[in-house]
């Protein structure tokens, strides 16, 4: 009898799955077979240093990424959905390596969420790019950068700080400043977009909060302060600014209470 298909495999599947299509059929199937209790809750495969990624987009550091040009026209609307849709793409990984590499030290409703992340991410991807191309345009027809990938590297030997960069730090963002890209959006009379947009921010709270949920529950469960050990460890891991205006209501719904990050940027700068 052969070995049940594991937690694990299914995961690096995913991560090895280059051409996003194969991609988002195997972030699904990994999520199906593990709600239907078919992949055993082991991990006996590594996760890869890097996924494998499609030919294109060509990936540019931040710093070179062209203007998306005037705000507001169809030029830059497009460029958005092309950065949304890579930060989507980019989001499916770190999900199941997430629930790849970390899993084994949490109990098997650590993988429900990651799972479930990533095939939200699959979806959310699916929903951009064929907005993309009714636009004209395609996933891979801009370049685009590589930061989400490298947040994923720098805490790749650290559960908390992975949870506490990823979720915590750059989805948040993405509560932040969805809104007023809905209205961009909206102002320019592209309600298809601004409803896919709106679909995803309602899932990012969700997300935001199961990273939130299993930070606080590792660091209490290991005798640190949950805000201050997130503190500790954006000071250590995130190179970047927090950056006010904060969506406080959404982060408040995801359980990403003010006492974490606000004056954070204040304080390491004195």
């Amino acid at each position: 009898m052969s070995a049940p298909v594991t937690v694990a495999k299914a995961a690096r599947a995913v991560l090895l799955a280059a051409d996003p299509r194969d991609k988002i059929r195997a972030a699904r199937a990994a999520n199906r077979a593990w709600r239907r209790g078919r992949l055993a809750f082991a991990f006996d495969a590594p996760m890869p240093d890097r996924p494998a990624r499609p030919e294109r987009p060509e990936l540019l550091p931040a710093n070179r990424m062209p203007s998306r040009g005037r705000a507001g026209s169809e030029r830059a609307r497009i460029a958005m959905l092309h950065a949304l849709a890579h930060i989507e793409h980019g989001a499916i990984d770190l999900a199941f390596d997430a629930a790849g590499r970390f899993g084994a030290g949490f109990p098997p409703s650590f993988v429900d969420d990651w799972f479930g992340v990533g095939a939200d991410e699959a979806m959310h991807f699916a929903l951009l790019d064929r907005r993309l191309r009714a636009l004209g345009s395609a996933y891979g027809a801009l370049p685009a950068h590589d930061g989400l990938w490298e947040a994923a590297a720098e805490t790749a030997v650290d559960a908390l700080a992975r949870l506490a960069i990823v979720p915590m730090v750059l989805e948040a963002r993405g509560l932040d400043v969805t809104p007023a890209t809905v209205a961009r959006f909206e102002m320019a009379g592209d309600t298809r977009s601004a409803a896919i947009l709106n679909r995803i921010f309602s899932d990012e709270i969700r997300h935001v909060g199961a990273g939130t949920k299993w930070f606080t529950r590792a660091a209490e469960s290991q005798g640190f302060s949950p805000v201050e050990h997130w503190r500790l460890l954006v000071r250590r891991h995130f190179r970047g600014e927090l950056k006010p205006p904060f969506n406080a209501s959404a982060r408040d719904q995801a359980g990403l209470s003010r006492e974490f990050y606000e004056g954070l940027d204040a304080a390491r700068k004195v």
